[in-house]
């Protein structure tokens, strides 16, 4: 299960690259989301340890959406 910050970042995502055809760079997310850029890159690092997007943080503005909405169920 996501935290409101995670299923947050993973939803703007989701619906920038459906709008724009391209995922939001890290100081967009920022702007989007209020956070500040290490904590955006926390929440990247999650999102991408869980699979929901492959993203690494030596490129930080390069990602790929695997799951745009967070899955049913808990962590395992």
């Amino acid at each position: 299960m996501l935290s409101d910050i995670e299923r947050k970042v993973l939803r703007v995502i989701g619906n920038y690259s459906a709008g724009r055809r391209r995922t939001p760079t890290v100081n967009e997310l920022c702007i989007k989301t209020g956070r500040n850029r290490g904590g955006i890159m926390t929440v990247l690092e999650v999102l991408a340890k869980e699979e929901y997007i492959e993203w690494q943080r030596s490129e930080p503005d390069k990602m790929l959406i695997l799951e745009a909405w967070e899955r049913k169920g808990s962590r395992i």
